[in-house]
């Protein structure tokens, strides 16, 4: 189905057609139609798979021409994001006359001030620095007609939930509102409740898969070799660009600073980074200047960094929800992609309830030609030794218990 049977507005349509999309995706094709139709819209998709155009091709075109007030909110959990989906949302409506403005923190008001006073269309914010501009008087939001809550989830984990009930309450009640999460925790159900009427769910595979072109293994080492084996599977392994994922900021910093001494060219995201210091990572990792990215999970959801072959969890992440957004940065859009997790005797239970959430073992491998030093997690995936895994799925036994899993370079 082309997008030109989606009853889009012509001059929506010739930004598709700029931004070079041929076919829709699937959560395109069931999501546009029910937005067009003017529907309450919850959606759930694996990461790369177009959910802003999803909302933002319809919305467009149901706004049409440039009027002085905000008619369509998009709220997201970071100011990456925000950014990433504002470039998005101009891109899509460059042949229109819409205004479209970005407002997150970690910068000054000026600029967004004087976007705001000009009057613009399409709003893109993160909830605390639109609190803080709806406070000071520098906006309105009572002619909203379309709200989108994007990574509501992410939201949710960031403690923003009470920010964005009262964002809402400055809209009007009827509106047209569109979330999209990864998962429905009890909290985000309250919220659907509360903040939306009617909505029909559009789920494109399970919520809980990791991307089917994604192979991802697990690296058992004992807590004395992580940084070793971690040097050497960058050494070995032929990978076009990596993201190495850290639990805390400290930890990114010093997996960054130790891969630089190693010749490495590396960035970091993180969110004690300023936004010019963040934007620059990210620009440079995409354009191929930096060929490793050491993050926090700040960049597990939604950004958009294509050609990624690698993802390495450096450190084991302690929500399964969050091995599936990390993993998920590598096999885009049907693109293939290798994950690795590198795994020390205290992640054990975080392993277990990883495998138990995707109900899938997940195959643990050994280095070749890597000195290890034992550790217990060695006698885990032996005959008889108890896992701890109760899924139905069965794991993949290699020679020894253990192979070696060189990755795979992307043509």
């Amino acid at each position: 189905m082309a997008f030109t049977k989606f009853g889009l507005s012509p001059t929506v349509l010739e930004g598709v057609k700029a931004m070079g999309y041929v076919d829709p995706t699937p959560i395109q094709l069931r999501a546009i139609p029910l937005i067009m139709e003017g529907r309450d819209v919850i959606g759930s998709a694996q990461t790369g798979t177009g959910k802003t155009a999803a909302f933002a091709l319809p919305i467009l075109s149901k706004l049409d021409q440039h009027q002085p007030q905000t008619r369509l909110l998009v709220l997201e959990p970071t100011r990456e994001l925000a950014a990433q989906v504002e470039t998005a949302i101009r891109d899509f409506a460059r042949f229109t006359n819409l205004r479209v403005a970005v407002i997150f923190g970690g910068v000054g008001y000026g600029k967004q001030n004087d976007a705001l006073r000009t009057g613009v269309d399409v709003l893109v914010a993160t909830p605390g620095r639109l609190l803080d501009h709806l406070q000071q008087g520098n906006c309105k939001l009572d002619r909203v007609q379309h709200v989108v809550l994007d990574e509501a989830d992410r939201m949710l984990d960031m403690g923003f939930l009470p920010d964005v009930r009262r964002i809402l309450e400055s809209c009007p009640r009827q509106r047209q509102t569109s979330l999209f999460s990864a998962t429905i925790p009890p909290a985000i159900e309250t919220l659907i409740q509360w903040a939306m009427s009617n909505p029909e769910t559009v789920e494109i595979g399970a919520r809980r898969t990791p991307a089917e072109t994604v192979k991802h293994v697990i690296y058992p080492v004992s807590d004395t070799q992580k940084t070793d084996l971690l040097v050497a599977l960058l050494e070995r392994v032929n990978y076009d660009s990596v993201i190495i994922f850290c639990r805390t900021k400290h930890g990114a910093d010093r997996v960054a600073q130790m891969l630089k001494r190693n010749n490495h060219s590396v960035a970091v995201l993180h969110s004690n980074r300023t936004q010019s210091e963040r934007e620059q990572a990210l620009l440079g990792f995409r354009e191929g200047r930096f060929e490793v990215l050491v993050a926090t999970d700040i960049a597990a959801r939604g950004l958009d960094i294509a050609d990624v072959s690698h993802v390495i969890n450096y450190d084991v992440p302690h929500h399964p929800e969050d091995y599936i957004h990390r993993i998920g940065r590598t096999g885009r859009a049907e693109a293939s992609g290798d994950a690795f997790t590198l795994m020390i005797a205290e992640d054990s239970n975080h392993v277990f309830a990883i495998e138990r959430f995707i109900n899938q073992k997940i195959t643990r491998v050994k280095l070749e030609n890597f000195e290890y030093r034992y550790t217990a997690l060695f006698e885990q995936d032996k005959p008889g030794a108890k896992s701890g895994y109760t899924g139905s799925a069965r794991a993949v036994r290699v020679h020894g218990g253990y192979h070696f899993a060189p990755g795979r370079r992307r043509k």
